[in-house]
């Protein structure tokens, strides 16, 4: 058989494929292509097919380290009277567990969460404490001031196009239950939690280097809206939400 890289050359088997890859630069090319490529892109599926898939999440060991670790603060069922502290009951899963990891990371600053989220060592301990707080039921609240409910109604459903704010309702939708992995739910959540969230994530918005900022929000979208809104409309938006259910 005929190379076709030095035509007075016969080859018959493998060992003249190194001949060919070194012989010129298309050869180590084609070399690449069509033997070496396929091998590592069959090796990595096979490392990734090996790999053990997670086991799934354990509410009752959830139970047991929000009893120990999150009461004091949230509740044990979640559901928070100190109007500081959100309310963690039928909060997303994947939600909660984002927000425990980006504490122990730094990612989201806070002293006291941090040295919490600290003593979920695991993985496994996130993920069953958040699949916990997921199965409780949230005790809603209720809006406190009724002359801003029209205004919060308003800049809820349908933002302020004139100034490009987009209206809360289409993310976490018209009660507040936002959408599992994507967006929190916030319907029913402290007033005074949510404007201070709002806030924080305005400082962020608009001084990046200012730590006192929320910087977790994927693609910056909450940091974009909340750079939107002054005071007043943060205050009017979260009373507003406090009562949805």
């Amino acid at each position: 058989m005929g190379n076709l890289d030095n035509p007075g050359r016969d080859y018959e088997g493998p060992a003249d494929i190194e001949y060919q890859a070194f012989a010129n630069p298309r050869s180590e090319e084609l070399f690449m292509k069509r033997f070496l490529l396929p091998l590592i892109f069959f090796a990595a599926a096979a490392a990734q097919a090996a790999e053990p898939a997670a086991a799934p999440a354990n509410p009752e060991k959830g139970k047991a380290t929000a009893s120990a670790v999150c009461a004091a603060c949230h509740n044990a069922d979640g559901n928070s009277t100190i109007p500081v502290n959100p309310k963690l009951a039928g909060q997303h899963a994947d939600y909660i567990a984002k927000q425990i990891r980006d504490f122990k990371s730094g990612a989201r600053p806070n002293p006291v969460m941090m040295g919490m989220a600290a003593t979920l060592v695991t993985d496994d301990d996130v993920r069953n404490v958040a699949a916990y707080f997921e199965s409780q039921t949230q005790k809603g609240g209720q809006a406190k001031n009724a002359e801003t409910v029209e205004l919060g109604q308003k800049l809820y459903r349908a933002g302020v196009a004139g100034k490009g704010l987009p209206a809360c309702a289409a993310c976490h939708g018209p009660t507040g239950a936002g959408i599992p992995a994507q967006f929190p739910r916030i319907g029913g959540q402290h007033a005074e939690y949510t404007e201070a969230q709002l806030k924080a994530f305005r400082i962020a918005g608009t001084d990046p280097k200012d730590t006192t900022g929320r910087a977790n929000d994927p693609n910056k979208m909450m940091r974009m809206v909340a750079a939107k809104l002054s005071d007043y409309e943060i205050k009017v938006l979260s009373d507003y939400i406090a009562g949805l259910h």
